[in-house]
């Protein structure tokens, strides 16, 4: 049969029940849209929770843990034998990187590395009058800190500049500072584990967003901590490190781990329940979706189906007058076809718009959660996806009544 009778019937078909087939195509319009709107916003909202965690913490920490089992000295001495030893005290051990500066500029001339933090991390005591609450202080250089976290983004007041001309300068975590009832300008007093006591001047505050940074940390000047943890300028406890591909940090943390002996935690493993809900997250957005396909692929089918009941007269007739089973299918499919790309077309700019309106809708969240808008996602394949589904849900749609349609015996059909 030729194709172009095949079309010319099937338009026919279609133009005789508009509404029919404007339903149909709807059905296909409606499904692909909230498609992808749905999946391009709970992707956007992963993405948005993935960044916020990889923002706020190093690619690969390297640190010295300090280990408080070691054998004793009656156990060294008699190798072998029965010892039994009660509350050994466990030995004062530094948790200092050696050479950490030097160790800190190799890794910075590696390649696929973004920037190097070497610091002095400390539990600390801040003192306002009455208020005293613990938390923890880092000595950085400030410059490579703002590198790795891009801290003049979140600054909330002050600046980075009155840190490193101020050599007993302070920024603050904002809602530390809210705790503390200080503001820039104002001094507090921090005390270390050690008894170290300095007062320092807030010079700036913060927010990343995230109550365990927020709540309790504060940046200093690296020999300013050095002094009050009365350690001298080599002294360092952390060095943090940003790849330019997150995903070289495993195994770029396994090799400094390998090469200089230091306990090296990445960020895959620093967030595994994030990581772990992103996944639960990614499977309920897929299930979701899909489950928005399908139940509008049955509607389709029933469609088509009614659509094939309404015309088994025309069938019996076609069959009648030499056309074939499959000259049959043919044409029902071409109107499955027609329907398919005319409605996936349609769901896609309608899911784009939606998309779009949503990504541009302001959004309060709160707090100090540097977002302004809904997170919303516009990935290629997603369009592609659902275009893609949605014609080949009207395919088969269209094809399986078809296929049944074309058994019929004609003569039966036209006895009535």
């Amino acid at each position: 049969m030729d194709i172009r009778i095949a079309s010319q019937i099937a338009q026919t078909h279609l133009l005789a029940k508009k509404r029919q087939t404007l339903v149909a195509m709807l059905g296909v319009t409606f499904g692909i849209a909230m498609f992808i709107t749905m999946i391009s916003f709970m992707q956007g909202v992963n993405q948005f929770l993935e960044d916020s965690a990889l923002d706020a913490s190093p690619h690969i920490r390297m640190y010295n843990e300090v280990n408080t089992q070691r054998p004793g000295l009656i156990e060294q001495l008699n190798p072998g034998k029965f010892n039994v030893i009660y509350h050994q005290k466990p030995k004062d051990e530094q948790s200092r990187i050696k050479n950490g500066m030097t160790i800190a500029g190799r890794i910075e001339r590696a390649s696929g590395v973004l920037g190097v933090s070497p610091q002095v991390a400390t539990q600390a005591f801040y003192n306002n009058g009455p208020i005293q609450i613990s938390g923890t202080i880092s000595g950085v250089d400030i410059d490579r800190e703002n590198r790795l976290y891009k801290l003049t983004t979140r600054l909330k007041s002050g600046s980075l500049n009155a840190l490193k001309t101020n050599p007993d300068g302070l920024i603050m975590g904002a809602v530390l500072a809210d705790k503390l009832n200080v503001r820039t300008g104002d001094k507090v007093t921090v005390t270390t584990p050690k008894g170290g006591i300095r007062t320092l001047r807030v010079v700036g505050t913060f927010g990343f967003g995230i109550g365990t940074i927020d709540n309790t940390k504060s940046y200093g000047n690296l020999s300013t901590v050095q002094e009050m943890l009365q350690r001298d300028p080599s002294y360092i406890t952390d060095i943090h490190i940003k790849m330019i591909d997150p995903l070289m940090a495993i195994p770029f943390g396994k090799q400094l781990r390998a090469i200089y002996g230091y306990y090296t935690e990445d960020w895959a493993t620093a967030n595994t329940a994030i990581l772990a809900g992103e996944k639960i997250r990614n499977m309920l957005t897929y299930v979701v979706s899909f489950t928005l396909l399908v139940v509008a692929g049955f509607g389709i089918y029933n469609i088509m189906n009614m659509t094939v009941i309404n015309k088994i007269k025309d069938i019996a007739i076609l069959k009648a007058t030499g056309f074939e089973g499959r000259d049959i299918i043919a044409i029902f499919l071409l109107q499955a076809i027609f329907i398919g790309v005319s409605g996936g077309l349609l769901g896609l700019g309608i899911g784009f718009g939606l998309s779009y309106l949503l990504s541009i809708t302001p959004f309060d969240a709160g707090g100090f959660i540097s977002i302004k808008t809904f997170p919303v996602i516009f990935e290629p394949k997603y369009y592609i996806l659902g275009l893609l589904f949605g014609v080949v849900t009207t395919v088969l749609a269209g094809y399986f009544p078809s296929r049944k349609a074309s058994q019929v015996d004609p003569v039966a059909i036209l006895r009535g």
